[in-house]
């Protein structure tokens, strides 16, 4: 990448002069990469593989911010490292089958050094529009200064031809408004900030929200002597992680090779049933369409088992219905009764942020996720594409990113191939004249 001012064609220095003279302007002869997760390196590993050059830029200090700032320290992968590893760099052998959090973070660090990858930390994108004239994309970010001698912001605008959009779908955490929660008085957190039970010892936890999330949450809070409760407001469903010694996961996919979804889901929820036994007399609701077809229609993802459900039949966590308010040291449920709780712990989820900066764009929808569904979203027009978005975990941004990468590869070679053929040419008129 270089100033713009100093090595730009002629035709991409016609900008606003007041952003010229505010802005310092980067001219980056391959794609910007939006997010430095799993699916910004796997893009760029593919990229790095064939010779593509391009930056990342990622508003936090550090690759996985999600994974390394806003999880939960006994997180695990929900499904085994096959179905994890990025492209082109498998797991430790020596890793179990399903890795921690700390040991799939010391993975991806691993990644980001085998593949050379070194994001620009600490840049927040402000915007990203497409600028139809010249077929170029205008990424306006702030950048953290903190060197030596100076600490603070300043702007700079990348323009580029590809723009990669890796920011995934749990960008932001998303926080329900509730009647009453300012005058609560206890301790109120996300789950993206709670770290451990520890230091919850005896206290009357209120766990909004039944994911994988909220029984993780709910689950370790009762590991460590707490007294969670956890706020069911719709149905759910649970499946056992593993079927007959193999992932739930595993036995999903295999059967889908040969089987139609719906019958898949039958089957799932029959051998769920005959594993976990009757869940809805404990308050958890099975909802009406299959737990496949409700990853693929509406994202939402089944809760995998991992010790929870026996903490529920056993009444140490106990399941309770929606909220109706917050008062002073308690809760209001909407079937009228009152608990008494001391902290609450808002399992509550995340969304995207696309909408927030990607101008004047109808390739993603308003809920920051594209509009054509996997295996389509991926790309777009003038340029834009989008990794992280499948609603298939890390399998799924896996396969986008190869095809991304791919494309990307196949455009840029192309383009690189055609000026140095109009460079030649001109070098070759400017032989003649003497």
């Amino acid at each position: 990448m270089h100033d713009i001012c100093l090595n730009m064609p002629p035709m991409v220095q016609t900008f606003d002069p007041e952003d010229l003279f505010t802005r310092r302007c980067i001219w980056v002869n391959g794609p910007v990469i939006v997010g430095a997760g799993p699916s910004g390196l796997a893009v760029a590993a593919g990229l790095k593989d064939q010779g593509v050059p391009f930056i990342i830029l990622e508003r936090a200090n550090c690759i996985a911010s999600l994974w390394q700032n806003r999880t939960y320290n006994r997180l695990k992968l929900h499904l085994p490292k096959q179905f994890c590893q990025l492209p082109n760099f498998p797991f430790p052998e020596d890793f179990p089958e399903y890795p921690s959090k700390f040991q799939f973070i010391s993975y991806l660090d691993s990644y980001a050094k085998h593949f050379n990858i070194a994001p620009q930390f600490n840049e927040t994108v402000q915007s990203a529009k497409y600028d139809e004239t010249f077929g170029l994309w205008r990424v306006k970010t702030i950048r953290q200064k903190k060197g030596s001698s100076s600490v603070g912001e300043c702007e700079v605008e990348y323009i580029c031809r590809w723009l990669v959009v890796a920011t995934g779908e749990n960008s932001e955490k998303v926080v329900p408004e509730f009647e009453g929660l300012g005058e609560f008085g206890g301790h109120v957190m996300h789950a993206c900030d709670y770290k451990s039970g520890e230091g919850y010892g005896g206290q009357k936890v209120l766990v909004v929200g039944c994911g994988n999330s909220g029984m993780e949450v709910s689950l370790d809070l009762c590991n460590h002597n707490a007294n969670p409760s956890m706020v069911v407001r719709s149905s759910v469903h649970v499946l056992p992680r593993e079927i007959f010694g193999k992932s739930t996961f595993e036995v999903a996919v295999m059967l889908m090779k040969r089987l139609p979804l719906w019958m898949v889901d039958k089957i799932l929820l029959i051998l769920a049933r005959l594993i976990l036994g009757n869940v809805e007399k404990y308050g958890l609701k099975r909802p009406s369409v299959g737990p496949l077809e409700l990853k693929h229609t509406a994202g939402k993802t089944p809760v995998l088992d991992i010790g929870a459900l026996e903490k529920i039949r056993s009444r140490k966590i106990k399941v309770v219905p929606g909220i109706r308010r917050f008062l002073p040291g308690k809760v209001e449920l909407v079937n009228g009764q009152i608990l008494q709780i001391d902290s609450v712990v808002l399992a509550t989820g995340y969304h995207s942020n696309v909408p927030s900066w990607l101008k004047d764009n109808d390739f993603f929808a308003n809920d920051g996720t594209p509009r054509n569904p996997f295996p389509n979203g991926w790309k777009g027009k003038g340029g834009l594409y989008a990794v992280g978005f499948t609603r298939r975990g890390l399998s799924g941004a896996s396969l986008d990113a190869i095809n991304v990468a791919h494309d990307i590869a196949k455009s840029w070679k192309e383009e690189t191939k055609q000026k140095r053929k109009t460079v030649a040419a001109r070098h070759r008129r400017c032989i003649s004249h003497f």
